[in-house]
């Protein structure tokens, strides 16, 4: 009876220990001639979605970490620029019950440069605990999601080195 308890109960302890974490949608600062001609184009909406998507799901695989509120941190973050709201995105997750707020910029400066910024921050103290950035080469998918991954790997630790 007492193994059945802690077979059960094992589980239940390790998500207790592990991190709480809301991930907001990337925001894109375009300050490209493109961008100030043409705006945002669809393409790069999809990647914007498609980056957050993959840094959820790299998050969602470590074991310490918990991803909570996700469709309502997205949904109450869009409302807010992030980058310059005073830390609501720290209020938005502190409230949604999570310990970390993460964030993502991408740069856009032409169709050749581009920089990701991730910043996650303490959800009761605001202070940054953890910040990663990284210059990508191309404005596509591929250079998009190589980018992060590669901020994933080597900055955030978020997948484990072969």
């Amino acid at each position: 009876m007492i193994a059945a308890i802690l077979l059960f109960a094992t589980p239940l302890a390790a998500q207790e220990t592990g991190k709480k974490v809301a991930i907001f949608d990337f925001e894109l600062v375009d300050t490209s001639l493109d961008g100030e001609m043409l705006g945002t184009t669809d393409a790069e909406f999809s990647r914007l979605a498609m980056i957050g998507d993959r840094l959820r799901a790299y998050y969602d695989e470590h074991a310490d970490f918990t991803i909570i509120g996700a469709p309502e941190v997205a949904t109450e973050g869009r409302k807010h620029n992030l980058q310059s709201c005073g830390q609501c995105d720290v209020k938005i997750a502190r409230e949604a019950g999570a310990d970390l707020a993460v964030t993502g910029v991408v740069q856009k400066v032409s169709n050749l440069i581009l920089s990701l910024t991730i910043y996650v921050r303490d959800t009761e103290s605001g202070e940054i605990v953890q910040m990663a950035g990284t210059d990508i080469r191309g404005n596509t998918d591929e250079s998009w999601g190589h980018g992060l991954r590669w901020m994933a790997k080597n900055r955030l630790h978020l997948i484990p080195a072969k």
